[in-house]
């Protein structure tokens, strides 16, 4: 069995974690972190895990923890994960991180986009950024795997094939983006209320987006020069999934039967990306709570440009169940143990 620990086990993507772990067959939650709910019972956070998880929350002392368990997960504010670990840490313990504190290889471009100072640069060019369909390889060795953003996890999918086989001219990319409110966090913040949420959409982080830096530099090594995109994030009145519209520049005219090789020459033999058939498009209802990603195209033949799409729930292919996806590949287990969730409906 791999022994877990969890810190930032209440947060909404902590939460996911202990949602999928709890029922993993290779998987034992030793430590519920949350500095938050010291010694209060983790079923009184989440009423859902009433009789199934007895544990009590405790704090995120990463010393002790390391001792105890056999890989941490970090779902925290950025900064906080770079702030606790060191090399005795990671020479005793496997992490992955679902903040963004190793995902940007550049620390001056993270320190740039996020405002705040990286506590532990040494350690961004050892960590593995943990796209599992792009990187599976490397995270098998990793002893530190950077859990890849929601967003860029969707718009990296749908769009990395046509990029590395060069059809399109990546620095036409633009990427309008939709997330449900859960992908903002559990904090309490006035932007998240009911009233402000409901019966609203929003654009936000027009031309700031913090995950505009994690998408370019992906894309940058699929076109192996660097891309500039333009990504517009939505806010929509629902709990959970996006729905990313992507749209580029052909760069010679092409056929449906072309583009659909493509996508399945990268995807004909990945579990979780679901390549649509040919006029449908990726819709968040058919996804919701699954790892699977939904994607697909449409050309336009009058404009000579191509349309990407892409669906996925953020807080499983998203974040959590990502994240399971990593372990699962760090200690040598099916990819897709405990992440056997049919897409919920309605």
């Amino acid at each position: 069995m791999v022994k877990v620990g969890i810190v930032g086990s209440t947060g909404y993507a902590g939460g996911e974690l202990v949602r999928i772990l709890a029922r993993h067959k290779e998987a034992d939650i030793i430590w519920y972190g949350s500095r938050s709910y010291i010694d209060q019972k983790y079923a009184r956070v989440y009423r859902n895990m009433f009789q199934i998880v007895d544990a009590s929350c405790m704090d995120d002392n990463m010393e002790e923890l390391a001792s105890q368990v056999d890989v941490i997960f970090t779902a925290t504010p950025q900064g906080l994960c770079s702030s606790l670990i060191n090399e005795e840490i990671l020479s005793r313990v496997k992490i992955i991180d679902l903040s963004a504190d190793y995902r940007i290889k550049d620390v001056k471009t993270y320190e740039e986009w996020y405002k705040i100072e990286h506590k532990s640069p040494e350690f961004i060019k050892e960590a593995v950024y943990g796209l599992c369909e792009i990187n599976r390889e490397d995270v098998k060795k990793a002893r530190l795997v950077a859990n890849p953003g929601c967003y860029p996890t969707c718009s990296t999918l749908s769009i990395y094939p046509l990029v590395k086989e060069g059809i399109i001219d990546a620095n036409t990319i633009i990427i309008d983006a939709k997330s449900g409110t859960s992908g903002a966090g559990r904090g309490a913040k006035v932007d998240n209320l009911f009233c402000e949420v409901n019966e609203n959409i929003k654009a936000y982080g027009v031309t700031t987006h913090r995950h505009t830096p994690e998408i370019e530099e992906q894309l940058s090594y699929a076109a192996c020069e660097d891309v500039n995109i333009i990504f517009t994030p939505h806010l929509v009145p629902m709990n959970r999934g996006i729905l990313i519209t992507a749209y580029a520049s052909l760069k010679r005219e092409v056929s449906y039967e072309e583009v659909k090789e493509i996508y399945d020459k990268y995807y004909n033999d990945e579990v979780f990306v679901r390549v649509l058939e040919k006029d449908l498009t990726p819709e968040t209802k058919w996804v919701e709570g699954s790892n699977y990603v939904d994607v697909n195209f449409k050309i336009d033949t009058r404009t000579k440009r191509i349309v990407m799409m892409g669906a996925m729930d953020n807080l499983v292919k998203g974040a959590a169940g990502q994240a399971v996806q990593n372990m699962n590949l760090m200690f040598g287990l099916d990819e897709g143990m405990g992440l056997e969730l049919i897409p919920m409906f309605p």
